[in-house]
């Protein structure tokens, strides 16, 4: 049986992403805080968004965190046929920042998708070197 072609758009890793996309590689979650002023943000970037000093260092979170807000899609972009209709969602971190993700693990209905819901990481290996995180009901 052929090994099936990932169809979605795979993330370009950046200098600022590299370490961010090496840690998922190997299903950790990493995120970045300011030394200076300890404000834990995300997306990767090479000053704190809050002080704009450059003195950034990376820590593992708890991959613990709660649905924020979230949108279903159901008219789906090339690739993502067979997902519909499926989440878009905004995750807050235990440690503060959000992150925008999927939901898996559940269908995604009104019903099912509570806000405040506690999550907790998954990882989706798409391609030999890069994986995704994912969001799921926290398994009590």
């Amino acid at each position: 049986m052929a090994e099936e072609i990932y169809r979605k758009p795979v993330p370009v890793a950046t200098p600022e992403s590299d370490f961010f996309w090496d840690k998922t590689r190997k299903h950790e979650l990493w995120i970045q805080k300011c030394v200076d002023c300890d404000t834990a943000f995300f997306y990767p970037r090479m000053i704190c968004p809050d002080c704009l000093e450059d003195k950034i260092e990376w820590f593992k979170t708890s991959g613990k965190g709660f649905l924020y807000t979230y949108k279903i899609n159901h008219r789906p972009p090339p690739g993502f046929e067979d997902e519909a209709p499926y989440a878009i969602a905004i995750v807050q971190l235990d440690e503060g920042p959000r992150m925008m993700t999927n939901i898996v693990g559940i269908e995604n209905t009104p019903e099912n998708l509570v806000l405040d819901m506690p999550l907790e990481v998954v990882f989706e290996d798409i391609v030999d070197d890069m994986s995704l995180p994912k969001w799921r009901p926290a398994q009590s």
